[in-house]
């Protein structure tokens, strides 16, 4: 009996020694299965729950004028933290209290306040203890050369975060013009200007950062380098001119203040190139003041009013309809078209009878109405089609997103009525944004030659070759004939140098200007009508260099709405202070200069430091030297030193303030 049941505790123990054995080879199997053949797997989902990869995103390429001057910048900002548990107690207590004092000087706290924060960080073991945030690279580099912050991450702790601010260091400058690339929550890129049409270029190559997770969700990076460097964005050179941005911007804010209006823009184009040298938009606030709103220069379309009349003159001059010198008759200064819609001139009882060169000198409404439905009416296709191939039909196709489409009516269109050809004449109807108005005025200054508004003179990286140049586009080589290019060039000069010109209040003897002054009404089927003012021209109008238009919407009427009261003493202020701080050559004919020299034999350059312009210009005339000038007020400088003899030179650069 006996026998029998120790054999059956034997069995037992048998059996549960073999169970043992097989948990002890199953657990160890398993083990050797997740850890060989499901390691990887394991480790990788570890991994992802405490390490990733952050994107770090590109520095930005800079925006610059044509001068060099940065006209848009990424600049880093750094936010600093403190790994407290990697710093050893010796260490800590040994630098705690210069370190605390340090930064009490850096950073405006008291010294008491950062120890006792250092102290607290220790005690709570912290990982991610804030030090700074959005600080400039100067501070970061004095708080990272502060005792335990010296040392390298495993050692002081010191975890560097940085961050990429764009920043505009000429602070509006242009600032619809360079714009902008925002991206919202949903992820949709809002695009503006230069930055938003060139932003591929400017974007660069992101980089990308290791973190590890740490206590309260927060990341910290593990090493001090970064997994892949960010590779630096293309930079922009425009052909912004910042002084003329200045003058313009300056000159349209002061008048759209004068006449409380509720915005305008002002665009200032190199005349041969196309090269845009400023342009300027700026809306009213609730609170008066004016900032750049939008671009009203590229996006905003609206009807010209009297600027149009130009290109009915060419299109009848191209036709033949009518020649400079040909009489109009305009009555009283009023039509009727059936019954009831009225064409007025702003003068009370008309002009009577004119050239068709002074109806356009004038700004006649009846004049231009009679030149192009009298010889249109029953052909208006012919007229239309003139316009077409003129390209004011198309849009410039400029970089900046957002240009408004042109609109010019076509006699086939399901809204053409009898009304469209007599308004179309002197600018209603028909609808252009100020830079495609003044692309075509600014062909006519260019002989003809219709040249593409251009903002960008290339894209390149700092020490490589550009990666794109913009070159001259031409749009058409030529828009009318030479002819009627010829005279609606004098009609544009009359309108500014003779006395029954629109625009001759703004005449100036030393700078001859011409242009076309523009009224129009806005909201004419409301109660509340209002008006756009314009002026639209070029200068010197001799040679020309600058076309430039101005357009102020919605001015004060109590205060005057006409173009040639609101906008053209704009484009005039423009005008003189680029015409006066240009410098200038005074040029002598070779018959004057051959006399002039032998007068100058043994004669000596005077000190002309004192002196005005005109009184140095003569002096200079006198003794046969060419003059060139820079300034304004008296001569403060010369280059050749006065004493030197002055038949050893022929020209002197005078520095006027």
């Amino acid at each position: 009996m006996e026998n029998t049941s120790q054999t059956k505790i034997m069995y037992r123990v048998y059996f549960m020694a073999i169970g043992l054995l097989l948990f002890a080879l199953t657990l160890v199997g398993k083990l050797f299965y997740i850890q060989w053949v499901q390691g990887d797997f394991y480790t990788s989902k570890l991994e992802a729950s405490t390490l990733k990869s952050v994107v770090l995103e590109a520095s930005r390429g800079n925006i610059y004028a044509d001068d060099g001057s940065i006209l848009a910048t990424t600049v880093p900002r750094y936010e600093l933290r403190w790994d407290a548990m990697v710093v050893s107690k010796s260490l800590f207590e040994e630098n705690k209290q210069e370190l605390a004092a340090s930064l009490a000087i850096l950073r405006g706290h008291s010294k008491s306040y950062y120890l006792k924060s250092l102290q607290n960080a220790r005690t709570q073991k912290s990982r991610y203890f804030l030090i700074g945030k959005n600080l400039t690279y100067s501070e970061f580099q004095a708080i990272k050369a502060l005792p335990i912050f010296n040392l390298p991450l495993y050692k002081g702790g010191l975890i560097v975060e940085q961050q990429l601010v764009r920043e505009h260091p000429l602070g509006k400058v242009a600032e619809r013009t360079v714009g902008y690339e925002q991206r919202d929550r949903s992820g949709f890129y809002l695009r503006v200007g230069l930055e938003g049409a060139f932003g591929h270029y400017l974007k660069g190559e992101s980089g990308r950062r290791l973190k590890q997770k740490i206590a309260n969700g927060q990341w910290k990076p593990i090493n001090d380098s970064n997994e892949k460097e960010p590779t630096e964005g293309y930079d922009l050179h425009t052909t912004i001119n910042v002084n003329i941005q200045d003058i313009a911007h300056k000159a349209l804010l002061q008048q759209l203040e004068s006449y409380e209006a509720d915005h305008g823009t002002v665009v200032v184009m190199e005349t041969n190139t196309g090269d845009v040298k400023a342009i300027v938009n700026l809306g009213r606030t609730k609170k008066g003041t004016y900032y750049e709103k939008l671009n009203y220069a590229v996006g905003e379309a609206h009807e010209p009013g009297s600027t149009f009349k130009l290109m009915g003159m060419i299109a009848a001059l191209e036709d033949g309809v009518v020649d400079v010198n040909d009489w109009i008759k305009t009555g009283k200064g009023e039509l009727t078209f059936y019954n009831k819609h009225k064409v007025r001139d702003s003068k009370r009882g008309g002009y009577g009878t004119l050239t068709a060169g002074k109806v356009f000198e004038v700004s006649s409404n009846t004049g231009m109405v009679k030149i192009i439905y009298d010889n249109y009416k029953n052909n208006p296709k012919k007229f239309v089609d003139r316009l077409y191939n003129m390209g004011l039909n198309k849009p410039l196709g400029i970089s900046i997103k957002g240009e408004a489409k042109p609109k010019i009516p076509y006699p086939t269109d399901t809204s053409w009525d009898g009304l469209e050809l007599p308004w179309m004449a002197y600018g209603y109807g028909v609808t252009l944004t100020p830079l495609q108005t003044l692309s075509f005025y600014n062909a006519i200054a260019n002989g003809g030659e219709m040249v593409k508004p251009k903002f960008l003179k290339q894209i390149s990286r700092l020490g490589n070759r550009p990666e794109k140049v913009f070159h001259k586009e031409v749009l058409n080589p030529a828009i009318c004939s030479k002819a009627t290019v010829e005279k609606v060039q004098q009609m544009m000069f009359n309108v500014v140098d003779k006395k029954w010109g629109t625009g001759y209040r703004i005449k100036d003897e030393t700078l001859l200007m011409a242009g076309k002054t523009g009224t129009s009404q806005v909201d004419y089927a409301t109660d509340n009508m209002q008006y756009v003012s314009s002026f639209v021209g070029y200068f010197p109008a001799n040679a020309p260099k600058y076309s430039c238009i101005v357009v102020i919407h919605k001015p004060n009427k109590r205060k005057g709405y006409y173009g040639a009261t609101v906008a053209a003493p704009v484009f005039k202020t423009i005008a003189m202070k680029i015409y006066t701080s240009t410098p200038k050559e005074v040029h002598i004919s070779s018959q004057e200069l051959f006399a002039l020299d032998q007068k100058s034999e043994g004669q000596a350059i005077p000190d002309l430091v004192g002196m005005t312009r005109k009184e140095a210009e003569e002096v200079a005339k006198k003794i046969g030297i060419k003059l060139k000038s820079k300034g304004k007020g008296i001569v403060v400088r010369q280059s050749i030193q006065a004493g030197t003899p002055a038949n050893q030179t022929k020209q002197i650069l005078i520095e006027l303030s």
